[in-house]
């Protein structure tokens, strides 16, 4: 690992960053430029005692991968910074074609602005990556790994995962994450999206049957309701926004007007302490 590097590295690009650009109030006045130290390790999910000590070459291990995908966000990275980044702590640089987890600067920017309503930023696959504070009140953290982390995959062998919308819309989301997911894996190519429609195919009757249709229809405007056990019954004008790659999508759910939707999130915000 070349600490003085990355010591320098990682100063220069938290310099270069303002409160605003990461989703943060304004502070007044500041002595010094860009972000506190202490800002991006609470937007890393660090300690500020171990993120001084990579700044201070102080660290007495090599960052793991988990913490440079976690500085990677904090810090705004783009891609080619992100690559810089793993080059100096000694990792293999992730493939480009293959690692969906690095979030673009572009998307992150636009979910740090949406703090009323739910959004999160998802892989094509599925896979949610970053959430803001109302998306995991309504939705959940992400959980699993491989094709578990899909929403799809988890959508056809999980019935948990059903729990929360209403029977009647069970159909019309079966056949549009099938339709979603045919589009993604025959655009992407790749191991990850072969991987997750094999094991469906083998796994699930129900998903098969819808795969043989063929249908086809990437995901940019749905109607979509969700019965949270809190709250009751919430209903959104989704909006999916995708990035330049078209790998990752910023998923923006706006309460339907006419509904008691806003002031059901709301009371959710309250409970969860999820107020922007």
């Amino acid at each position: 690992m070349e600490a003085r590097l990355l010591a320098e590295f990682l100063k220069v690009r938290r310099d270069a960053l303002t409160p605003g650009e990461v989703g943060l109030p304004g502070a007044g006045r500041r002595r010094t430029p860009g972000l506190r130290r202490e800002e991006v390790a609470a937007l890393a999910g660090m300690s500020t005692d171990y993120y001084t000590r990579l700044e201070q070459q102080r660290a007495t291990a090599v960052p793991s991968e988990a913490v440079l995908r976690a500085l990677t966000r904090a810090l705004r990275l783009s891609r080619d910074e992100r690559d810089h980044l793993y080059r100096l702590t000694g990792h293999r640089v992730p493939e480009r074609h293959t690692d969906d987890r690095h979030v673009a600067p572009a998307l992150l920017s636009a979910l740090d602005a949406l703090t009323d309503i739910p959004a999160q930023v998802m892989t094509d696959l599925g896979a949610t990556l970053v959430q803001n504070a109302l998306a995991r009140a309504v939705f959940g953290p992400p959980t699993g790994d491989g094709p578990e982390a899909s929403f799809v995959y988890r959508w056809f062998r999980d019935p948990a995962a059903r729990d929360g919308y209403p029977v009647e819309d069970h159909a019309a989301q079966s056949r549009a994450l099938v339709a979603d997911l045919r589009a993604a894996a025959t655009r992407r190519r790749d191991a990850p999206a072969e991987a997750l429609v094999a094991r469906l195919l083998a796994e699930s009757a129900e998903f098969a049957a819808l795969w043989k249709l063929h249908d086809v229809a990437v995901l940019r405007h749905r109607y979509k309701r969700i019965r949270h056990p809190e709250v009751g019954l919430l209903e959104f004008d989704c909006q999916f926004l995708l990035d330049e790659e078209r790998a990752q999508l910023l998923a923006i759910f706006s309460p339907l007007p006419g509904t008691p939707t806003a002031e059901r999130l709301t009371l959710l915000a309250l409970a969860h302490d999820a107020v922007g």
